[in-house]
């Protein structure tokens, strides 16, 4: 199936990551690619201590929205590079070695609102997916065309954050 966890709430990443968990103690192998993320957070330690296969597009700093780098889409597009390779592997194995896999794309959606991939290469993406294995898409501003391709859609929505109170994110918190 198809996950996608959309919405301007918090909680996206960490609903994906609380899947990985679960997933791994089912006895999943579990892929989780974050794009636009590079910094150190405290879930890519723990999916580490798991033995989750964990790869990063992105780079240390927050992406300008209305004016991303060369580094950021290059970013990006290596991730959709690699992920084409993982793909063209899997559809050479048998369909037993692929039902008890889940693959991640933490902050692909936040890729395509920021124009560091387009919409087309993700579509694209979903539907050269083996239908074995489970993947789910996290980010803000998931499209209409991602979304009726999706199984599931849960949209995270702010009511009260903190952050506009002038607190700063906390590690094992928000990161």
């Amino acid at each position: 199936m198809i996950q996608i966890y959309t919405g301007d709430g918090k909680g996206k990443t960490t609903a994906a990551v609380g899947l990985a968990v679960r997933a791994v103690g089912a006895g999943f192998k579990v892929y989780f690619w974050q794009f636009c993320k590079a910094q150190p957070s405290s879930e890519v330690a723990v999916l580490n201590k798991l033995g989750v296969d964990i790869r990063r597009f992105g780079q240390d700093s927050f992406i300008n929205p209305k004016n991303p780098s060369e580094e950021d889409i290059l970013a990006a597009k290596r991730g959709l590079d690699e992920f084409a390779s993982l793909v063209g592997v899997w559809l050479t194995k048998p369909v037993q070695d692929l039902v008890s896999t889940l693959l991640i794309l933490d902050e692909i959606l936040i890729a395509v609102l920021f124009k560091l991939i387009s919409e087309a290469d993700v579509l694209n993406l979903i539907e050269s997916c083996p239908k074995d294995v489970e993947l789910v898409l996290t980010g803000r501003g998931a499209t209409p065309r991602i979304i009726e391709l999706a199984d599931l859609v849960t949209e995270m929505s702010l009511v009260k954050h903190p952050y506009k109170e002038s607190v700063n994110a906390r590690v094992g918190i928000e990161y």
